[in-house]
Formats: C-alpha cells, sequence, structure tokens
C-alpha cells in the first residue's frame, strides 16, 4: 500500500512539473522551474516599501492588468495569506535592468536594482498569466529566475510621417515593445512626405506641412505626393499635439520605453520646405493660388549656406528638447541630395568661407554645427550612417542601416553604434512568400534571419565590440497604412529581435524560440492583433548537378508536414508527402504546402518552375556583368534551368540603367525554333520590362544574323508585378550561339516611384527549343 501511495505521488509530481511549461520571450539567462504553482485570487496581495516612490508606477501597472484579466483587486500593503512582494536591492551581476524572481505556492518575490528591473519581472510574470479576460484563477507556475539584458538598446523605429497613425496606435505599438522587453522607440516624426510635430514657434509646419493631397490607394511615389495651399484639397495627414506628445512620453516612461524623436536634416525636407520654402536653396515659392507642387520638384534640402535655416533647426529643437527627456536626439542625416549645394551662391560661399573641399565636407559641416547645438542643452546627437561622409561629428552616434560598414567603421573610430542593418532589420520588407503577403517595400526579412542576426561584427575586437550599444528594426510606412498592416509587419519578428538583443547569444535556440512563439500567436489572435503566417511558408530550394536538379523542401517552422506535386496540379493532404530531396529531369512546376495539424497555414502554395531545353546548362557571356546585389544563382543563372518567381531576388539578374546583351553557346551546330528570355515588371521597386528584345543567332559566334526583334507588350504604367517570357518561334534554323539583347527603358518614367532615376531591367532563364 505504501508502494503504491508513493508511486501515485511520485508521478503526480513529476506530472505537475511536466505540465508547468513557460513560454517567456526573450529567454531569461536563467530559469528553473519548480514543482506546484502561486494563485493569485483574493487572499492575495502586493507588498513594497512604501517610502520608495519609484516602485509605485510599476505597481500599479502590475495591479492594473490583474484587474483586467481576473477581475481580482488586490490589496496593497495589506496583511493576506500570500504575498506578491517588490523589493529594490542591491544585487550584482544584473544590472540597472535585470531582476531576480521567486515563485513558490505563498509567495512572489522580486527583487532588482531599479524599478527598470522590477519592470521587466513583472512582464515575465505576465507572460505566465491568462492573455485574455477571464473567470479563471490566474496560476503562475513555480520557478526562479536570474535574468538581464545582453544590450542596453533594444529598439523599433516607426515612421509617422509617410502614413500618420493615431496616439492610441502608438500606445499601442508602445505597449508591444515592453511586453518583450524592448526598451527605444525610434519616433520618425518628419520626412518628405509629412511634418508630425506640433511646433508653437512655427505653426505652418502643422497647418500646411503635415497635410497632403489624398494618395492612399495609389501606388508609393514621391513625385505623385503633392502639398497644396488649398485646404480643401490638403486633407490626408494629421500631427501630435504638443499635450499629446507629453501624454504619450508619459505613457511610454511607466514601460520603461525612451522614445527618440528624428527631425530629418539637412535632406528628406520636401514637407517642411512647402511650409517655409526661404529655408531652400532657391528660395522660391512653389504655389501659386490655390496651387499644387509634387514633393520631387521642390527643393528637397535645407540651404546649407543660409543661417536661417540654422535658427529654424535651434528653435524646433529646442521645443522638441522640451518635449522629449530622452538622452539622444536623432537628426536623420540620410540619402541627402546635394545637387542644389552645388549650384547654389550660398553654399558655394559656405564651402569657401569654411575651407571644405566638396559638398560631402558641406554635410559634414552642417551636421557637426547641429550636433554643437545639440550638445550645448547636455544631449547627444544621433545620425544613420551617412553621417559619417564628409568626417564624422565629434560626439556623435551612428546608426548604421547600409549593411554593418557605417557601423564597423564608427566603432572602429572610438563611435557608438546601433546595428540596423536593412538585411535583416528592415519590417518593411516581405517576411514570407510574396504571393501570400501584403505589398511590401521589398527585400526578404524572414522571422529565422531575423532570429540568426547578431549586433556584434566578427570583424571588431573585444574593446571596439564594447561600442555596439545594441540593434533595432526599422518599419519604414511607405506600403502601410493602417493598425492592422502595422501589427503584421512586425509580429512576430519583433519577438525574434527581442530575442537577439536581450538574451544571451549562448541561450538562444531557433527550435525552442519556435516552441515558445506558439502560444503568443494564439494570444494574438485571442486579442485581436494581426500578424504573418510567413514563417509557415515553404522554401524550394534547387542544385543542378550536370544534367539533373535536386530539390529540397524546407520550411522555418518545424512543427508542421510538407506536401508536394511536380505534376501542375495544386497539393493537398493528398499529394505526395515530402521525406527526402528527389530529382527532376525534365521541364515541370513544383508546388509545396505546410500542413499544421491538419490545415494548410497559406493560401497560397510555394511554386518554382524548372526548365529543361537546349540551352540549359550552358555558359553565359554578357558585355556588361549584372550587379552585385542580383547575382541569381552565378554567371550562368540564365541558363540554370530555375525559372525566376516574383521574389526577384531569387534566380534573376539585375541591371541598373544599363542594357541586357547575353551570348549563350550551344556547344554544336544545333536545330532550334524558338528562343525566349524571362523579365519582369515591378513598378515600385523600379524594375521595368526592355523596351524591346532583339534575337539573334550564328553558326560561328562571330558573325550573327538577327531572327526578330520584339516590342515589349506591357506599358510601364502596369503596377502589378508580373513575369512575362518574351519569346520568337521561327522556321527550324542550325545555330552555335545564340544572342539576346535587351534594352533598358533608361529611366523611370513620370508617375512611378524612381522618376527619372535609372531604371532596373531584370532577366531570367533563356530557353531554346
Amino acid at each position: 500500500m505504501k508502494k503504491i501511495v508513493f508511486l501515485v505521488s511520485f508521478f503526480l509530481s513529476f506530472a505537475l512539473q511536466a505540465q508547468q511549461v513557460v513560454h517567456i520571450i526573450p529567454e531569461p539567462v536563467n530559469l528553473e522551474l519548480k514543482t506546484g504553482s502561486f494563485l493569485i485570487d483574493a487572499s492575495t496581495s502586493i507588498s513594497y516599501n512604501a517610502k520608495d516612490k519609484s516602485v509605485e508606477p510599476t505597481i500599479l501597472f502590475f495591479k492594473e492588468y490583474i484587474k483586467r484579466i481576473t477581475g481580482t483587486a488586490l490589496q496593497i500593503n495589506t496583511k493576506k495569506n500570500k504575498n506578491i512582494r517588490f523589493e529594490i536591492q542591491k544585487t550584482n551581476e544584473i544590472g540597472d535592468e535585470g531582476y531576480l524572481l521567486n515563485v513558490n505556492p505563498n509567495e512572489i518575490l522580486i527583487t532588482a536594482n531599479t524599478p527598470k528591473g522590477l519592470f521587466y519581472g513583472v512582464q515575465s510574470l505576465i507572460q505566465t498569466l491568462p492573455i485574455t479576460r477571464t473567470n479563471r484563477i490566474a496560476e503562475i507556475p513555480c520557478m526562479q529566475i536570474k535574468d538581464y539584458p545582453r544590450f542596453q538598446w533594444r529598439g523599433l523605429m516607426l515612421d509617422t510621417s509617410r502614413h500618420f497613425f493615431p496616439a492610441d496606435m502608438v500606445k499601442e505599438f508602445i505597449d508591444l515593445l515592453s511586453l518583450y522587453k524592448m526598451n527605444v522607440f525610434h519616433w520618425h516624426l518628419v520626412d518628405g512626405a509629412g511634418w508630425r510635430l506640433e511646433i508653437k514657434k512655427y505653426p505652418k509646419l502643422t497647418q500646411q506641412a503635415a497635410w497632403r493631397i489624398d494618395d492612399t490607394g495609389k501606388p508609393w511615389n514621391w513625385s505623385g505626393i503633392q502639398f497644396s495651399d488649398d485646404f480643401t484639397k490638403s486633407i490626408y495627414g494629421g500631427f501630435y499635439t504638443q499635450e499629446e506628445v507629453k501624454d504619450i512620453v508619459d505613457y511610454a516612461k511607466v514601460r520603461n520605453i525612451t522614445i527618440i524623436p528624428e527631425i530629418e536634416m539637412p535632406g528628406h525636407t520636401e514637407a517642411l520646405l512647402a511650409a517655409y520654402p526661404e529655408l531652400s536653396c532657391n528660395g522660391k515659392v512653389h504655389f501659386g493660388n490655390g496651387g499644387t507642387f509634387p514633393a520631387s520638384t521642390v527643393d528637397g534640402s535645407f540651404c546649407a549656406g543660409n543661417d536661417k535655416a540654422f535658427d529654424f533647426l535651434q528653435d524646433v529643437l529646442t521645443e522638441v528638447m522640451a518635449l522629449f527627456p530622452s538622452k539622444y536626439i536623432h537628426i536623420g542625416g540620410d540619402e541627402v541630395d546635394k545637387t542644389n549645394w552645388k549650384n547654389c551662391p550660398k553654399c558655394q560661399a559656405r564651402m569657401k568661407s569654411e575651407g571644405l573641399k566638396n559638398e560631402e565636407e558641406l554635410q559634414s559641416y552642417f551636421v557637426k554645427r547641429i550636433e554643437k547645438f545639440i550638445v550645448s542643452k547636455n544631449r547627444k546627437m544621433i545620425g544613420w550612417d551617412e553621417i559619417l561622409e564628409g568626417g564624422l561629428a565629434p560626439e556623435a552616434t551612428v546608426m548604421s542601416w547600409r549593411g554593418e560598414a557605417g557601423g564597423i567603421e564608427a566603432s572602429k573610430m572610438g563611435h557608438d553604434v546601433i546595428m540596423t542593418p536593412a538585411t535583416p532589420l528592415y519590417f518593411d520588407y516581405y517576411q514570407g512568400d510574396s504571393e501570400n503577403e501584403p505589398q511590401a517595400f521589398g527585400g526578404f526579412n524572414t522571422l529565422k534571419r531575423i532570429y540568426n542576426y547578431d549586433p556584434i561584427p566578427k570583424e571588431l575586437t573585444a574593446e571596439q565590440a564594447k561600442h555596439i550599444l545594441g540593434s533595432q528594426a526599422n518599419l519604414w510606412t511607405e506600403y502601410i497604412t493602417t493598425r492592422e498592416q502595422v501589427e503584421y509587419m512586425i509580429l512576430p519578428r519583433m519577438l525574434a529581435l527581442s530575442e537577439v538583443v536581450w538574451s544571451p547569444k549562448e541561450k538562444r535556440n531557433w527550435d525552442n524560440f519556435s516552441q515558445k512563439l506558439k502560444p503568443h500567436l494564439t494570444s494574438f489572435e485571442q486579442k485581436g492583433f494581426r500578424y504573418s503566417k510567413g514563417n509557415f511558408k515553404v522554401d524550394i530550394n534547387a542544385e543542378r548537378i550536370k544534367g539533373t536538379i535536386t530539390v529540397s523542401l524546407s520550411s522555418e517552422n518545424n512543427d508542421g508536414t510538407i506536401y508536394y506535386s511536380t505534376d501542375g496540379s495544386f497539393p493537398n493532404i493528398g499529394s505526395k508527402k515530402y521525406e527526402k530531396p528527389f530529382e527532376i529531369n525534365g521541364t515541370t512546376t513544383v508546388r509545396a504546402i505546410l500542413v499544421v495539424d491538419n490545415k494548410t497555414m497559406v493560401s497560397k502554395p510555394a511554386e518554382q518552375r524548372f526548365t529543361f531545353n537546349k540551352a540549359t546548362g550552358k555558359d553565359v557571356k554578357y558585355e556588361k556583368l549584372y550587379s552585385k546585389n542580383y547575382q541569381g544563382t552565378g554567371n550562368n543563372s540564365l541558363t540554370d534551368g530555375f525559372k525566376g518567381t516574383k521574389n526577384h531576388y531569387l534566380y534573376w539578374h539585375g541591371f541598373e540603367g544599363d542594357d541586357v546583351v547575353a551570348t549563350v553557346d550551344l556547344g554544336t551546330l544545333t536545330d532550334i525554333s524558338s528562343i525566349s528570355i524571362g523579365t519582369i515588371q515591378n513598378f515600385n521597386n523600379w524594375m521595368f520590362m526592355p523596351k524591346w528584345v532583339k534575337f539573334e543567332i550564328s553558326v560561328d559566334g562571330i558573325n550573327f544574323k538577327e531572327v526578330e526583334t520584339i516590342l515589349n507588350p506591357v506599358p510601364t504604367n502596369v503596377t502589378e508585378v508580373m513575369l512575362n517570357d518574351i519569346t520568337t518561334n521561327f522556321a527550324k534554323q542550325k545555330a552555335k550561339v545564340i544572342r539576346v539583347t535587351a534594352k533598358n527603358i533608361g529611366v523611370c518614367p513620370e508617375g512611378s516611384p524612381g522618376a527619372g532615376k535609372p531604371a532596373w531591367l531584370f532577366v531570367d532563364e533563356i530557353t531554346v527549343e
């Protein structure tokens, strides 16, 4: 009998421990689960040292959360059977933001060196509680946690210039950041598309620069953005009053979020100069009576030779610093078009008087002058990595977005750096198959790519690496107009980043993270948040070895089963189950889906076309080589058998402003009667089909005969992403060498996002039959 009791007791204990699973993101430094749990009910109270007022915001935050999800109003500093205790207590190793959390059946104890640490301990507790209002008693598993962040800068940027989002949505954004222990909200308040901050001294910034002619529903296009002095036309936009900003700053402070305001200069100022044109190089008023002008036609940068521009910026920054108590003020500094500076008498006079060699040094002068003012107010300046051009300001912090090179250079110079490379940390990029995802800016940053990112470049020594303060992701909003779209683009990618910047590198594990993610996705559904299922897409990978293509299928998500087809049908649970790589030996289309819990996770299958023809596997030579950023599978990407998809980062060769002249040697004289080349048009990404394609053949590789020149049938104003094989068919002839010439349209047409800039021409598989 004793043995039975012992065994029952043992297995109950074992089962209880097995049930105690926590899914805390980001992964704590150390977490040890214990037997049992703490129940939050009417016999529970909160206690803390009432003399320490700095703890009270965290206490109130936790108390309100418990009330909201359980209906239980916890008493404070009232003797009860069970207690949740908060203590500020000197503890080595955990720093300013770390915490110790101990949970047993009768007490929860959170200790930290600062209120910040207590808050993060609360956020870990919250992740063990029910997501929404429930009648069940809140149950927290017994455990011990020791936790602290790897990096001090853990951020996310939101662009509210291109599209305005109301204050309550900004607060929701802050709530999501704080739940996952992020601590920086980079607020992109100002850009060429709109000014979003009330400045008392310059009322036209919000009367005029905050509003433009409604362009929602249209392709994103700088030249299409129009500002008007007729307020009946300028109805799209908005701004934050200073009272709203103060409220949001206070809201963020309770959640340990520092807001870094960004005031763009000296470029990206079209909206501002619509209101105050005298600050530009030409000083012209661009409005007539009731007139309009597109942003791209305005002089888009401050005049660096005009002292009034600096007076204006100092006035603006004075009001900004009164609203935002952050240590850092972000001044942008990126993508400055210096054309007007080259032709401006004032700018050229400034260069001469200051002994500046070129316009890059003039930009450096501009930035250094602004930094001197910011430092005089006991703040620090931060800017995008272009502020390195012409010489870096003495105390500047660099935000490295064009890859890591700028950050590496700055850290080696002894400057602090925030790593935010576009790949993989631009959240406006696609996160799944473009066929299943809403329109994005371009690029491809998946959940796993973000999770695998490390902010410390290998090129840095341990001493230099100390200047890497941390990392952040950026959400630019050219194609993001609603709250739901914002949620969709940051969730769940923000969770991956939170673990990158908080958790020890050695504690990060993709499989573990994937399992922890599941209840968080469920919570998003319960809360009504939209999130991407890009993590459920199937990747179709292929390798060509001699005459055979070997296809492998994979997914970032390890929980599902992949089904596929090669016969043109759409796969389902009754299709072939993927178990190992397979070979294909002829022209075919592979389609694949991921099934989790008997549910297909995306609406359309992944798809890849393969072709076997007389050019497959043959060498390709170009008169001018493709861009290094779009190398496809290598030099012979046009004959590798892999047909390009709408994801132009795969299998395509891209040419910026250049024509394509490609020659394929078939090896021997061959009977042929058809030649084609794949093209793509992606209006929003400056990619256009060729004006025409000329097909030529030769029997000796020296003398070529034109077969046909075909005009492009797709107009340049078609905004839908389109694939098109341009093909010539002719009477059978013998040929040894094929030459295909595709004519670039030259520059992006008027009305397109890149109007006037070099157009991209992308080409794919050359097929010969």
